[in-house]
């Protein structure tokens, strides 16, 4: 057996923890780090913790760092991490005697917590921004085919006729509820966990809050353990992402069937098709294969998420920590793949709508209306409307019979000779009922499918985008006054006279 090195660090952990992580967070710690940092200076200095002399000088190093740039920071055997690097070169520039003091009242711990948060930050927003484009798009489309009628299915069979708007509007109304989810993933994330120090706070007369508004925080959490124990931010990221993930998965299996020839309901752009090296007719549909894989890929990660964080220690632990970076991290940049690609999609989607208008009506979607009809008409209990239909639909099965090969005399002789019922419907009223269009109009109460309905429903729908718009607006503007508030903060240090 070799022996083991004689000091820190072995070289596997190293090769496989130390660098990686450095690299990882160089890629997303940086700015937040610089951000951190500026604003813990400006807040030590206003409590008078340390000096204005001692503030200017660190701020001034660390706009040296910023204008040298990320690419300046370079692992070095023993550096543990980014935090050492930077605050290194911070003592480089400034001396001991003023660099040394950046750690004043705070740990690597709230630090650390705090950085994630930052960086989670603007990813969860721009998935939000992602969402709502997607959104939009299927608002757009689907008020363009509140006419087109299609199969609706149960069971994977066709069941009933419905429009493509009202389907549409269907996965709008869950998108709605995975924006919600992520708002709310965004509202636990945005709290400050900087403060906290290791764990019990600062004996240091430090001011939370000014920290938390710094940095566009929405609040300095509550409790210092809860600062550095907390993993809801993570968790709440990884269950709006898998719920978005089941729902436009199941989008996405309905999709393939439509580009189905056996279906025929759509079109994909030739911009989304490849072909066979062989088969010369073949037009492939693999966006939406890609889709699939790529949501499988963001529902592993967020599942990684929760998993990794179950079973660890209320506190800190590097299992929530560097080690779920690729997880976290990946889960949402996959997130923004699939949500624009998605788009795309949609924004360019043919709809063959007189091949599904014809579809709509067969293997008898209608004649749950023609029972309805029974009842209205002829004044039947439904149970036994429902018996008489369905000897009429095993008829025209056993006789290899369409809805249009049907008529009302048909369908009185069945009542006659089954349950022995002598019923009078019009040839009208049969025609009638077993009319898709009539069928979907018939659909009018709220939420349904006839045109005004599902319109009525777009309407509510495209509201939301719009109050979802302006929220993402005004977050995004906070966070720039935030920004504005630490630019000003900091000027006001650097430019204090010698």
């Amino acid at each position: 057996m070799a022996d083991p090195p004689s000091s820190f660090p072995h070289p596997l952990y190293e090769k496989f923890v130390l660098k990686p992580f450095f690299e990882d967070a160089k890629s997303y710690y940086y700015r937040p780090m610089l951000a951190a940092n500026r604003a813990h200076v400006v807040m030590l200095c206003r409590c008078g913790i340390i000096t204005p002399d001692n503030a200017k000088a660190l701020l001034g190093g660390l706009g040296r760092i910023e204008r040298d740039g990320v690419d300046s920071l370079h692992y070095h055997s023993g550096v543990e991490d980014l935090f050492f690097a930077m605050e290194g070169k911070l003592i480089e520039i400034t001396g001991p005697e003023f660099g040394g003091n950046l750690q004043l009242a705070r740990s690597r711990n709230d630090l650390g917590y705090a950085l994630t948060r930052l960086a989670l930050r603007p990813l969860l927003l721009d998935a939000i921004d992602d969402l709502l484009q997607l959104r939009q798009c299927l608002a757009e489309f689907a008020q363009r085919h509140t006419g087109t009628l299609m199969p609706g299915y149960t069971h994977t069979q066709p069941a009933q006729p419905t429009t493509m708007a009202h389907y549409i509007a269907g996965i709008l109304s869950s998108l709605e509820r995975d924006a919600a989810r992520l708002k709310f993933a965004h509202a636990t994330n945005n709290q400050s966990p900087l403060g906290a120090a290791a764990l019990t706070g600062s004996a240091f007369p430090i001011d939370r809050q000014l920290l938390a508004d710094l940095l566009g925080f929405d609040n300095a959490q509550l409790s210092t353990y809860d600062s550095i124990g907390a993993s809801d931010n993570l968790t709440d990221v990884a269950g709006a992402l898998s719920t978005l993930g089941v729902n436009l998965s199941r989008f996405t299996r309905d999709m393939l069937f439509w580009a189905t020839q056996e279906s025929g309901a759509i079109r994909i752009h030739d911009s989304f098709i490849q072909i066979s090296s062989i088969m010369p007719q073949k037009r492939n549909p693999v966006v939406l294969e890609h889709l699939r894989a790529r949501i499988s890929r963001m529902l592993a990660r967020a599942h990684g998420i929760t998993i990794q964080c179950h079973n660890v220690p209320y506190g800190d632990t590097q299992d929530i920590e560097d080690e779920i970076f690729p997880l976290l991290f990946g889960s949402l940049e996959t997130a923004a793949e699939i949500l624009q690609l998605y788009t795309a999609v949609i924004d360019t989607l043919h709809v063959n709508v007189e091949h599904l208008a014809r579809r709509a009506a067969a293997g008898f979607t209608t004649v749950t209306e023609l029972a309805d009809t029974l009842v209205r008409q002829c004044g039947l209990p439904f149970r036994q409307a429902h018996g008489i239909v369905s000897a009429l639909v095993r008829h025209a099965l056993e006789n290899n019979l369409s809805p249009e090969d049907l008529d009302a005399e048909t369908l009185q002789a069945i009542a006659e000779a089954n349950f022995g019922l002598a019923i009078e419907l019009e040839a009208e009223s049969f025609r009638r009922a077993l009319d898709p269009s009539v069928f979907v109009g018939a659909r009018d109460l709220p939420g349904g499918a006839a045109p005004a309905a599902t319109a009525a429903v777009l309407d509510v729908l495209r509201s939301g985008i719009g109050q979802d718009r302006h929220w993402l607006e005004s977050v995004r503007g906070q966070l720039e006054d935030a920004r504005g508030q630490l630019d000003d903060a900091s000027h006001q240090i650097l430019d204090m006279p010698a």
